[in-house]
């Protein structure tokens, strides 16, 4: 699903903004863009996120808003800089035939001939960094989770379309057996021409036929998946490959259904669910 979370805060001296960005993928992929700083700490983020999102193409991005400061810093002489003062102070004095000494404070006085360093880099643990990282996917899992009661409630119309159909198909069912039983007397009768019917041999045909034809088991297998969907949806977790399996059944049970219709009104019914299936996987794409 798409979430977008933003959080920043104190890190090493300086402030560290972060931002986790997740789009659909089937899988956890992770696509980091950190600072050299935070380079040592992209297994520790790749695991904590993964804690807080199963599945997406998750894209984080950290930047220093304020630079970070090195731990210690070292006190340098630029002696080059130092000699080159000391120099062109002795050749004002003679020029200008001043008095006094071009003393050592006179010089470390002059811009640049001190200076500071850096003796370390900076030093950035996760410690700092996790509490930024939980507001972050916090803020992307409550976008995902908007986005996610949207689709869910999609879904359950998908589902609701679905259950109607089956009920249209499960009342005209029995019409369709009383129908092929009587269609399948008046054909033995003009084969027939007139002379005795063999009842018991006719009542087997029947049966063969209702059994052929019966779709009682498909119907049963049908509302229990989509019971089952209903209660996923319902769910507090990740359920997009339980439904996407689910899909998959409901669909096995339509094709079924398709198969014995022998009826025009249950194949326009059974069309029409496998329109609303493939509507339904397709959700089923953006669903965590």
């Amino acid at each position: 699903m798409t979430g977008f979370g933003a959080a920043e805060g104190a890190v090493a001296g300086g402030r560290l903004r972060l931002e986790v960005r997740t789009v659909n993928h089937r899988f956890f992929n992770f696509a980091p863009k950190l600072p050299s700083e935070l380079a040592a700490l992209e297994g520790d983020l790749r695991e904590r996120l993964r804690q807080e999102l199963e599945r997406g193409h998750v894209a984080v991005q950290a930047r220093w808003v304020e630079s970070p400061r090195a731990g210690d810093a070292a006190l340098a002489v630029n002696l080059a800089r130092a000699e080159t003062v000391a120099a062109r102070l002795r050749e004002l004095q003679q020029t200008l035939g001043l008095g006094g000494e071009v003393t050592v404070e006179l010089v470390a006085r002059q811009p640049d001939v001190l200076v500071t360093a850096a003796a370390d880099g900076v030093e950035v643990t996760f410690a700092e960094v996790e509490p930024i990282v939980a507001r972050a996917a916090g803020e992307c899992k409550a976008m995902r989770r908007r986005e996610g009661a949207a689709l869910a409630a999609e879904l359950a119309h998908r589902l609701e379309l679905l259950e109607a159909a089956a009920e249209i198909i499960a009342r005209r069912a029995p019409e369709r057996l009383v129908r092929e039983r009587d269609r399948l007397r008046a054909s033995v009768g003009e084969l027939l021409a007139g002379a005795p019917m063999d009842e018991g041999r006719l009542a087997q045909e029947l049966a063969y036929l209702a059994d052929k034809l019966d779709i009682t088991e498909e119907l049963v297998r049908f509302r229990a998946h989509a019971a089952a969907c209903r209660d996923a949806l319902r769910a507090d977790k990740p359920v997009g490959k339980q439904l996407g399996f689910l899909a998959q059944e409901l669909g096995r049970e339509v094709n079924t259904m398709g198969s014995k219709a022998n009826d025009a009104e249950i194949a326009q019914q059974v069309i029409a669910m496998k329109g609303e299936l493939e509507k339904f996987r397709e959700q089923l794409e953006n669903l965590e």
